[in-house]
C-alpha cells in the first residue's frame, strides 16, 4: 500500500497550514551559518576567533557532544517542505547548505562530514562515556539522503555514500559480541539509512551495514515475546524499529518485518497509552497498563510521539487495520499538535502577561498542576527541536492511501487528494462543514451579514462532525473509497451520495467501503456524532481523562482537583460554554457541579496556564 503525500495531497485545513507556515518560516529565519557552525569547526572552516553573539545554543552549542545534531533534521524538514510545495526558496538554502557540507567532506579528508570528532566512536568502543554520538551522526545521514529523496540533491547522496566507507571501515574492525557492546549505546536511526542507501545504490557493502548493525540483544527478546522495554528509554529503540520497518520493504526479509511486529503488540498492544494517545514517562517505556504511579513533569516525550507515529504508518501500509489510524489522529492532536507551534485560543477579557505563541515544549505533563515548559527558538536544540521541524513538514501525510483500485481515507482535513486509479487521474476534495451557517468569521465583516437561513438551523453547535468529499475525474471511474469510522463516535455514522442516504454504522474502529463507479462531481456525505467521553486509566478505572473526540480536554488548575459526581455518568459533568463567536463555533468547555468551576480547553489550545488531564473521580452517593 502507498502513503499518498507530497504533492499529491494539499491541504487547506487553516490549522494545519498555519503551523506548515510557521514551521517554514522558522526554518527560514535560522541562519546558515549558525546551522553549520559545527561543521564548519570540525573541519578546520570556520575563519573567526569568537562565536557570533547569535551562535546556537543547548545542544547545538560547541561544546555539547551533540552538536550539529538539529542540521541533519533542518534538512529533512526543508526537503519534505518542498516535495509538498515546490517551495524552491527554501531548497535553495538547503542545497547551498549541501554545498557547504561537500567542502568540509573534502577537508576532513574525503569521507567524514560529521560535526563531531572521529574519535567519540573509538570512545565507545573503548567504553569511555561519551554522549551517542551515532545518534548525531544518523541525523546528519537522514537530512542527507532525505534531501536526495524529497529534493533531488544528488550532491547529498554523494556525501553520503563517502561517509559511509568510513562506518564500513570502522565497524569492520570488530568481533561481534564487541559490536554488540557498541550497538547498546544509542545509534539513532542508522539501521534505517543503510536500508534506505541500499535501497537507493543496491551497493552490496549497505547489506554488510545493516548485518552489522542487526542489534540482537534487542530484538532476540522482543521475539520471543518477552519485555525488554519497560522502564527502558524509549527513543532509542524506536528509530531501531523504524530501521526494521525500512530494511524489511527494502530487502522483503520476514525477520525484519516479524521483530516490528513484535515490538508493536509490546510497546502499544500489551502496554497501552495514555489518553493522549503517549506512553512514556521520564523518556522511559512506561509498565505494561501501569500508569497511575507514572503521571509526572515528564511525560509523552515529543520525539517518541513522532517517531511511533511514523512506525504507525508503516503497519498501516503493510496492515490496514483502522486500530494504526486510531493511534496516529490521537498523537496528533494531543501530541504535535499540543506540544508544538501554541498559538493562543483568544478569551476576550482574559488579561494575563503570558506570550500568545509558544514554539515547543520537550514533554506533555500529566501531573496535575504542572504547565508546559516552551523552548526559545535558538537556546535549546534538544532532540525534540529536530522532530518538531520534521513533523510541521508533513502534515499532509497519514491523511490518504492507496492499494490498486481502494482509497483509504485516514483522518479528516479539509484537503485535496490528487492521484491515479488504473491510469486515469482522479481528484478527491475534502471539506469540514462546520454547521455555522455564516460566512462571517470576524467584527469588521458587516457585509457579510446578509440575511441566511441556515445560520438557525444548527441553534447550538451540532453533536456531530459533517464532512464532504467531492469526485472530479474525466470519465466515469469504478474504485473504492474507504472511510475511516473513528474510534470515538457516539452513536451511529451516516453516509450519503449526492443526497440519499447509503448506509449506517455503529461498528467504530473500522471501515466503511462504498465500491462503485463514480461520476464526476459525486458527492460523498460523512456524518460522525461527537461528543465527550471519560477515558480511565488502564489501572484505576476511578482516574481518568476527558476526551471531546479525538481530543484530549485540560482543565486550568493551579493545584490537583478531584471531582464529586452524583452518578456514574462521569462524562456528563463537562458541558460547553461560550460555544459561538460571530461566525464560528468555538471550544470551551466547564463542569457543571465543582466548587469552584473548573475550566477546560483542548489540550492544543493550553499555552502557559498550569493544567489537569486526569481527574480522580467520587461518587458523592457510593
Amino acid at each position: 500500500m502507498e502513503a499518498l503525500r507530497g504533492r499529491n495531497v494539499k491541504i487547506f485545513d487553516g490549522e494545519l497550514r498555519r503551523r506548515q507556515r510557521a514551521n517554514r518560516e522558522y526554518l527560514m529565519r535560522l541562519k546558515s551559518s549558525n546551522l553549520l557552525i559545527n561543521f564548519l569547526l570540525e573541519a578546520g572552516r570556520y575563519p573567526g576567533r569568537e562565536l557570533p553573539q547569535d551562535a546556537h545554543g543547548g545542544w547545538e552549542s560547541p561544546v555539547c557532544q551533540l552538536r550539529g545534531h538539529f542540521l541533519g533534521h533542518w534538512l529533512s524538514a526543508a526537503a519534505m517542505h518542498y516535495a509538498a510545495s515546490n517551495d524552491h526558496e527554501l531548497k535553495a538554502k538547503a542545497d547551498a547548505i549541501i554545498d557547504e557540507l561537500a567542502e568540509c567532506q573534502k577537508d576532513n579528508g574525503g569521507r567524514w562530514v560529521g560535526p563531531i570528532p572521529e574519535k567519540y566512536l573509538d570512545w565507545i568502543a573503548k567504553g569511555k562515556p561519551v554522549w551517542a554520538p551515532q545518534y548525531t551522526l544518523h541525523k546528519v545521514f537522514m537530512g542527507l539522503v532525505d534531501m536526495y529523496l524529497y529534493a533531488g540533491n544528488t550532491k547529498a547522496l554523494e556525501i553520503a555514500d563517502k561517509f559511509a566507507d568510513w562506518f564500513l571501515d570502522w565497524s569492520g574492525q570488530f568481533t561481534r559480541e564487541k559490536f554488540d557492546d557498541i550497538l547498546d549505546a544509542e545509534t539513532g536511526g542508522m539501521l534505517e539509512v543503510w536500508a534506505e542507501l541500499l535501497h537507493i545504490t543496491g551497493k552490496e557493502k549497505y547489506k554488510t551495514l545493516l548485518e552489522r548493525y542487526y542489534r540482537s540483544r534487542l530484538f532476540t527478546p522482543l521475539l520471543e515475546g518477552k519485555d525488554p522495554l519497560t522502564n527502558m528509554h524509549a527513543n532509542t529503540t524506536i528509530p531501531e524499529i523504524l530501521g526494521c520497518a525500512r530494511a524489511y520493504e527494502v530487502t522483503g526479509e520476514q525477520k525484519w518485518l516479524d521483530i516490528v511486529k513484535a515490538y508493536w503488540r509490546c510497546a502499544v498492544t500489551e502496554r497501552g497509552c495514555l489518553a493522549t494517545g503517549g506512553q512514556t514517562s521520564g523518556e522511559v517505556w512506561m509498565p505494561k497498563m501501569k500508569m497511575k504511579a507514572r503521571l509526572g513533569d515528564k511525560n509523552q516525550e515529543h520525539c517518541t510521539v513522532y517517531n511511533m507515529i511514523r512506525l504507525a504508518d508503516f503497519l498501516f501500509r503493510h496492515d490496514p487495520n483502522p486500530a494504526y489510524a486510531q493511534y496516529i489522529e490521537y498523537n496528533l492532536y494531543n501530541g504535535i499538535m499540543a506540544q508544538a507551534y501554541y498559538q493562543e485560543y483568544y478569551l476576550t477579557g482574559n488579561k494575563h502577561n503570558n506570550p500568545s505563541t509558544g514554539l515547543l515544549t520537550y514533554f506533555l505533563p500529566m501531573k496535575a498542576g504542572l504547565r508546559k515548559d516552551w523552548a526559545g527558538e535558538t537556546d535549546s536544540f534538544f532532540c525534540c527541536h529536530g522532530t518538531m521541524v520534521q513533523a510541521n513538514a508533513c502534515l499532509n501525510r497519514g491523511i490518504y492511501y492507496q492499494e490498486k483500485d481502494e482509497i483509504y481515507v485516514c483522518q479528516y482535513f479539509a484537503s485535496e487528494l490528487n492521484t491515479a486509479i488504473n491510469g486515469e487521474e482522479f481528484k478527491l476534495v475534502q471539506i469540514q462543514d462546520s454547521m455555522s451557517g455564516s460566512l462571517m468569521n470576524s467584527s469588521n465583516t458587516a457585509g457579510m451579514q446578509k440575511l441566511n437561513e441556515l445560520t438557525a438551523q444548527h441553534e447550538n453547535m451540532p453533536g456531530y462532525r459533517k464532512y464532504e468529499f467531492t469526485v472530479h475525474t474525466a470519465k466515469p471511474l469504478t474504485f473504492t473509497l474507504s472511510l475511516r469510522i473513528p474510534e470515538w463516535i457516539m452513536s451511529e455514522a451516516s453516509i450519503y451520495i449526492n443526497g440519499s442516504l447509503h448506509g449506517k454504522t455503529s461498528d467504530s474502529s473500522s471501515f466503511y467501503r462504498l465500491s462503485r463507479q463514480w461520476q464526476d462531481g459525486d458527492k460523498l456525505v460523512l456524518i460522525l456524532p461527537i461528543g465527550i467521553r471519560f477515558i480511565p486509566l488502564p489501572d484505576d478505572d476511578s482516574i481518568g481523562a476527558f476526551r471531546y473526540g479525538p481530543e484530549i480536554l485540560a482543565g486550568i488548575c493551579e493545584k490537583e482537583r478531584i471531582l464529586y459526581v452524583e452518578d456514574d455518568d462521569v462524562a456528563s459533568e463537562i458541558e460547553m460554554e461560550n460555544e459561538r463567536e460571530w461566525g464560528s463555533w468555538r471550544y470551551f468547555f466547564k463542569t457543571k457541579n465543582q466548587n469552584p468551576v473548573i475550566e477546560l480547553r483542548r489540550i492544543r489550545d493550553i499555552g502557559y496556564e498550569p493544567f489537569q488531564v486526569y481527574f480522580k473521580v467520587k461518587n458523592q452517593k457510593g
